[in-house]
């Protein structure tokens, strides 16, 4: 298996990626959107047998406007349902995590499966007096603070683009 930045003859791939793995095509409407309407995405494919099966998207997240912190979410996160449990998305979400780091973000925000993200260093947002925009129940919005401290003395609500409002 092979994670890489995606190009542009993956795009058809990743849409089908996300209309497989999602009932409906709220989440591949939100990619396409994303890609059009946001900078600083981070868009990461995982390559099997030389054809895209996992993608996993990146976007800036600001915290109650402030534009000064470099924050990013993870959303959505797919992978073909015949390949699901062998590994992918765990793989891109670390590959993606890595890349973060690289770029100097300094948190990931998550809304996600409480049972997964936590082992890649997703802890609950409350323990960093953030929550999320969305009323979900607890557990749900979680938080990976990748440069120790950086969000020490941070309050508030983290926000994500207005084209996740759409989904």
């Amino acid at each position: 298996m092979l994670i890489r930045e995606e190009t542009k003859g993956d795009l058809a791939h990743i849409e089908a990626i996300h209309l497989a793995a999602f009932p409906g095509a709220g989440e591949s409407q939100l990619v396409t959107a994303l890609r059009k309407n946001v900078k600083n995405l981070l868009s990461l494919v995982a390559v099997v047998d030389g054809r895209p099966v996992g993608h996993i998207l990146f976007s800036p997240v600001t915290l109650d406007s402030t534009t000064s912190l470099r924050l990013m979410g993870l959303a959505p996160m797919a992978v073909l349902p015949e390949l699901q449990s062998k590994g992918i998305g765990s793989a891109l979400v670390e590959a993606g995590l890595k890349l973060c780091r690289k770029a100097k973000i300094g948190a990931v925000a998550v809304l996600g499966h409480p049972e997964y993200y936590p082992k890649f260093g997703f802890e609950k947002s409350e323990k960093f007096n953030l929550n999320s925009e969305y009323d979900v129940p607890p557990g749900v919005f979680m938080i990976a603070e990748l440069e120790n401290g950086y969000l020490k003395n941070c309050s508030g609500t983290i926000s994500y683009h207005e084209e996740f409002s759409k989904l």
